[in-house]
């Protein structure tokens, strides 16, 4: 029956059927790798310097990806299919197809660009929010900046762990500190909590 089926079909349509098909597995198994953590584009990446390329300079907007060649043609291959019958010029198929192939590649790109979002949200900016916070001494701080301790803080209620220098004495492991300067992404100014009892 699949035969007779197949065989009753046009060239065009067989065509549509293969991409059809052959696309709808690959942007299966894209899903896949993306929920489990690989990225599907880090060895199939087509983005080149062309203006124009990307937007905003961010990776994950890149327009000549092998995912967006893959949603193209899922998008195009299946509006292709669906609405064969229902226009009397093959050209209005195609051109909606294509048009489908286009919407399906935006709502992609924008749907990944908003969960990037989200996860950067979520990241803490040790700038704004390192100053003042209190925490102890992991590894030992020597003095007047000669080297560097390990310092773990409370941020936003989560705890982090960065590289310390003081301006004072040696500051030991367990002793209370807190955060008086940011020096740069993963180093922080500190001062024993202990000097400022009296």
């Amino acid at each position: 029956m699949i035969t007779e089926w197949w065989s009753g079909l046009d060239l065009m349509l067989k065509v549509l059927w293969c991409i059809a098909i052959a696309t709808s597995l690959i942007f299966v198994i894209q899903s896949i790798l993306t929920f489990v953590g690989v990225d599907a584009d880090a060895s199939a990446d087509f983005d080149t310097d062309v203006d124009g390329g990307s937007f905003d300079g961010d990776p994950s907007m890149n327009l000549f990806t092998f995912r967006n060649m893959v949603n193209f043609l899922l998008g195009f291959s299946w509006a292709g299919i669906l609405l064969d019958s229902s226009f009397s010029h093959r050209s209005v198929t195609l051109l909606i197809a294509a048009l489908v192939g286009v919407a399906l590649v935006a709502a992609v790109m924008f749907l990944f660009k908003w969960l990037s979002g989200m996860q950067q949200s979520g990241n803490i900016d040790v700038h704004k929010s390192a100053v003042g916070c209190v925490g102890k001494v992991y590894l030992t701080i020597p003095e007047q900046r000669t080297g560097a301790g390990k310092v773990q803080i409370t941020i936003s209620g989560a705890v982090r762990e960065y590289d310390a220098l003081t301006d004072g004495d040696a500051i030991p492991t367990g002793t209370p500190i807190h955060v008086t300067e940011v020096l740069d992404d993963s180093t922080l100014l500190v001062e024993s909590q202990e000097s400022l009892i009296i």
